[in-house]
């Protein structure tokens, strides 16, 4: 038996502009995720050089941080069994416009290496540090999980 795990999700701030918060987070609860932590919140540079520091020697470095600073974004915490790797797949590449995979929220509706709809945890290692980097442990919730019998066989949860 699996046991559920829990993901980061950054919506961007293109996606705020866009209008495409809903819709894209009804990509991720139709596929089966369960939304256990939403908020709306303006990031700063600060907390962006820690998250994007993997970056920091790369010529795009403030560009990638002054872009995600435009708007506030929408950070969710989805959990599901294998949750990490499914929000990979959903998201599809980095590269919307030219590695895109029909269907995948990059996809659908990104044109963009860099406005490439949404930042997703890359591992559950990450998934840990990232959820702990914009979420306070108040904010993420554990309720019962009625769905989880529709969206899983008895014996993966």
């Amino acid at each position: 038996m699996k046991q559920t795990e829990k993901t980061l999700v950054l919506l961007k701030p293109c996606t705020v502009k866009r209008n495409l918060i809903g819709e894209i987070i009804s990509v991720f609860e139709r596929k089966g995720l369960r939304v256990v932590g939403l908020k709306m919140m303006q990031l700063t540079d600060e907390v962006l050089s820690e998250h994007y520091s993997h970056l920091a020697d790369k010529p795009f470095f403030q560009r990638v941080k002054d872009s995600m600073m435009v708007t506030p974004v929408v950070a969710i915490c989805l959990e599901g069994v294998s949750a990490v790797d499914v929000v990979r797949t959903i998201t599809g590449p980095t590269n919307g416009r030219t590695n895109c995979v029909p269907g995948t929220i990059r996809g659908m509706y990104s044109m963009s290496y860099q406005e490439n709809i949404v930042h997703a945890s890359d591992s559950r290692e990450n998934a840990d540090k990232e959820l702990r980097r914009f979420f306070n442990d108040n904010e993420i919730f554990d309720f019962p999980r009625e769905l989880f019998e529709v969206f899983y066989a008895s014996d993966e949860f």
